[in-house]
This record gives structure tokens, sequence and C-alpha cells, in this order.
């Protein structure tokens, strides 16, 4: 692989406008009371100054667009060419450990661990070593939600206080408006990451969804995106209500054993007690080593807490691109992926998003991107020592999975550089193998 750092397509700067200034429409910085005043008479002449220096405006990003002739054929050789990218994160020491499935249709192209599970034995990597998968959780849950409205136990605007009586928000009208779709999709009017902080301090679950009521909401229940962790977990406790069952064992029950997910669990106990389990590690003098995972995540459960093996999530992927209708129907999947709320920021945060990304918006437990003219279905995840990522183009049911046991940013941009080659988009190297600047935190359910 060409060894460049990042670099992103840009066109020549736009022509300089006075009347503009930075984070403002010329209409807004013009308007009398937005720092312009009322016009006044011509002053006399004064010492010369110097002109003061104009900022240069950035240059706009040229996003190029698929060509639909331009596609893959055969993703045979794009698969050869990842299968390098990886022997070169390896050979660099860019992550600890790293499980790798790619997939199309339904057929495994590639599935790959590299490194180590655990610095201190040397235990490596296998396609059945489990990881924690932290907000790749969220889609477990918008997928067994979705089955209770299939069987007819639950509807997406089932109002959350009719089943959990003692919820509300600030707003006690707010709170008696609250649906299970608004929950799944972050729209609860929350501001983002609302006591993720008090979580890591070890608060309980209960007493944190209990003092929801304590936040002012920044916007109406259902009109703006606020990702959440302790909110969106209110679906296990309508799920309890709704079942009688508790939540983990009704997706144990509906996903996990029809799809042959055989590893995937819940919880830092079955973590450790899987036959193959990858520690989170630090960066450390020489390389990487090793510490115990946190338990404060696992709490939520239905945001965070399953564990899986790479194996395992090829299935999921699978069954997400269409391939086990048997368990996830056309119709749920169409329902799950529909975008709900527009997500800006997402487009900014990282320079793949800025290089690629023309929409961004959040469904139900996944967000959805218009990837240079291409449907990109996508989500990532993060908790301390772990990250994740699964994504997909749906037209062409072609999609991966990396797991990985460290914060490193690589993989993250691994993700991209293979959709790139796939759709045949110009050539950029977002992975930085040499240059590990920067961290994808999208999705970061906190640093605990």
């Amino acid at each position: 692989m060409r060894r460049t750092r990042l670099a992103l397509l840009v066109v020549a700067a736009v022509a300089l406008c006075a009347s503009t200034t930075d984070g403002m429409t010329a209409t807004a910085a013009h308007k009398p009371g937005a720092g312009s005043k009322a016009p006044r008479a011509a002053a006399k002449p004064s010492k010369a100054r110097r002109p003061a220096a104009r900022k240069p405006v950035p240059a706009a990003v040229v996003i190029p667009l698929a060509d639909a002739h331009s596609v893959a054929r055969d993703p045979a050789p794009i698969v050869g060419e990842f299968n390098r990218w990886l022997d070169e994160v390896e050979g660099s020491n860019a992550v600890a450990g790293l499980a790798v499935a790619i997939v199309k249709d339904d057929r495994i192209l590639l599935e790959r661990g590299i490194g180590v599970a655990d610095a201190d034995t040397r235990e490596p990597i296998t396609v059945k070593t489990v990881f924690r998968l932290a907000s790749l959780s969220k889609s477990f849950a918008t997928a067994m939600a979705g089955l209770l409205v299939e069987n007819g136990r639950l509807k997406w605007d089932t109002r959350i206080a009719g089943l959990l009586p003692t919820f509300t928000l600030s707003s006690a009208s707010a709170g008696a408006e609250l649906t299970v779709a608004d929950i799944l999709s972050h729209r609860v009017g929350l501001p983002h990451n609302t006591y993720d902080r008090l979580l890591e301090q070890d608060e309980p679950y209960e007493l944190l969804v209990d003092r929801l009521k304590e936040i002012p909401l920044k916007c109406s229940v259902g009109e703006c995106y606020g990702y959440q962790n302790i909110a969106f977990s209110l679906i296990g406790d309508v799920i309890f209500a709704t079942t009688g069952d508790f939540y983990y064992h009704q997706v144990e029950k509906r996903l996990f054993h029809p799809l042959g997910m055989t590893t995937a669990t819940y919880g830092r106990d079955a973590l450790e007690s899987s036959a193959s389990w990858a520690r989170p590690h630090h960066r450390a003098a020489g390389g990487w080593t090793s510490f115990e995972p946190a338990e404060a995540y696992y709490r939520v459960a239905p945001a965070a807490g399953v564990n899986a093996s790479i194996r395992d999530m090829e299935q999921w992927l699978i069954a997400q691109m269409g391939g086990r209708p048997d368990v996830l129907s056309e119709s749920l999947l169409e329902t799950l992926h529909k975008p709900l709320v527009e997500t800006a920021r997402e487009m900014r945060i990282t320079p793949w998003r800025r290089g690629r990304l023309r929409e961004a918006q959040y469904a139900l437990g996944w967000r959805i991107y218009d990837y240079a003219g291409e449907t990109l279905i996508f989500h990532a995840g993060a908790v301390q020592g772990y990250r994740a990522l699964i994504a997909f183009l749906p037209r062409h049911r072609f999609g991966i999975v990396m797991l990985w046991n460290c914060e490193s940013a690589t993989p993250s941009g691994l993700m991209p550089m293979l959709m790139d080659r796939y759709l045949g988009l110009p050539d950029e190297n977002w992975a930085g193998i040499e240059d590990e600047s920067g961290e994808d935190t999208t999705d970061v359910v906190g640093s605990n």
C-alpha cells in the first residue's frame, strides 16, 4: 500500500467574501443586533493603517460520486489487497489484536485475526476470540424490539410511560409522549450522553434513569438527536414489562441462538468465562499492556452489553443484509434501517467522513450515511480498551465487521479504504498507518 499521509480531495479555494463571518451566513452577520451597527457619517481621514489581513476561506471538499460501472464485479482482488493491509497493520504494531470479516451476499470472503488476545500470555486472536461490542450492541436491542412489534406485543409508537408508569422527564407532558422509537433513535430530547460520567463512577442504572427527570430538555421529544446510553437502555425495561422475561434472555432466545451465534453473551462474567477472549490493552513502552475490563457499561446491557466473536458477527452482518429472513424479515430490516433524524455532526468528525459523506442520519440502532452517493449502513462502538465497527452497502450486500482490543484509530480508516476500492472511488490512505494522529471516537459509550 502506498504510504501516504491522509489527504482529502479539494478544489481551488472559493473567492473571499468580506460580508461573511466564521460560523455565520452573510445574512446573519449583518442583521441589526447581530454584530452590525447603523451606518454613520463618513469620518475624517486618519493616519494610514495597514488593511486587516483576511482569513482564508477553507477550500471546499469535493466528494466524488460512485459510478455503477466502476463497482467491482469480482471483489476477490480487493479482499486480497485488504489482506495485505492487515499484514502491514500487524507488522507496524498499530493494534494489540484485531479480528476482521468481509462478506458479500451470504459468502464470507475473509475472516482473519491478527495480533494478540493478551500481550502477557501472547495468546493469539482467532476468529472465535470474543470481544466486547460496546455500542454495536444497540442494533441487537432494536432488532429485539422489532421482533416484538412483528409479533404484536409492542408498537414503535408505544408510550414508555404506559409500560413504565414511574418514568418521566423534566416535562411531565414530554415524558408522557416518549415512545419506543424515540428512545431507540436517540430522539429523547436530552443532551448527548446524559449521565454517562456518573455511570462510570458506579452510580446504579436504576438511579440514573430516575434522575433523567432532573435534566432540562434541549428540544421537544422526537424533534432532535442526542446520543444516549442510559435512556436508550430503557428498552430493556420495556421488554421485561412486555414479556415478563429478562432482556438478555429474550435476545439470546430470539437472535443469538437462531443465528448460530454460539459465543455471543451479555456481561463481564460471561466475557471472562469465554474459551478465548480479548483483554483490553493500552500502549506502553515498547508495545501493548493488558488490563482488566471495566464493569460500568455492562450495566446498560441494551446500549453496550454484548460480547461476541468475529465468527458470530459474520452471521449478524449476513442477517442485517437480508440473508436470514427466517430471523429478520425484509420488512423489519427496512424499518430498522429507515433514517429518522439528521446527525449532521457525523459528516465532520473524521477525515474519511469529511471526504465521503453527503448526508448522515440515525435510524433504529444504525447510522445511515450517503457515502459518495451510495447508502452505507454503519455503527461503531468503544469502551476503554475496545473498539468495534460494522458497515455495509445494502444495495450491493457487501460489508465488513472489525473488532479490536485497544484504542487505535487505524482499523477505522481501513473500512472506508475497502469501500472506496469496491465502489471504484479515488484511493485515499484513510487509515494513516504511518501517522496515527487522532482517534475515531464516534459512538464512544464512555471512558470506562
